[in-house]
């Protein structure tokens, strides 16, 4: 599935990421992959911009850290975070009984 399948949710995917416990953008990346039984393959240029805008939303805090001689940013869920990620599971729970309802499934 392409980010174009998960419009719209892709903040909750990362957020959900999230809340297992703090990660850099690559291994939220594979995080997604896997959990989605390799269903979900999304591109970094979808990821880390939506990783920018969640932390300039405060929905998630980032750091930088250095391993293997490489630097890169690592991302917690903040309190913030966690109330943005229960409205998402609240907002995608609603749209799963729409869309339910009127393909009749």
């Amino acid at each position: 599935m392409d980010a174009d399948g998960i419009h719209g949710q892709l903040d909750t995917l990362i957020l959900a990421t999230l809340k297992r416990g703090e990660a850099h953008g690559y291994a939220i990346i594979a995080a997604l992959r896997e959990h989605s039984g390799e269903r979900l393959d999304l591109p970094s240029g979808t990821v880390y911009p939506a990783l920018r805008r969640l932390e300039r939303a405060g929905s998630i805090s980032g750091t930088w850290s250095q391993a293997s001689g490489r630097r890169r940013r690592v991302y917690s869920l903040t309190e913030d975070g966690l109330k943005a990620l229960e409205k998402g599971v609240r907002d995608w729970r609603s749209l799963r009984e729409v869309m339910s309802a009127v393909l009749g499934a």
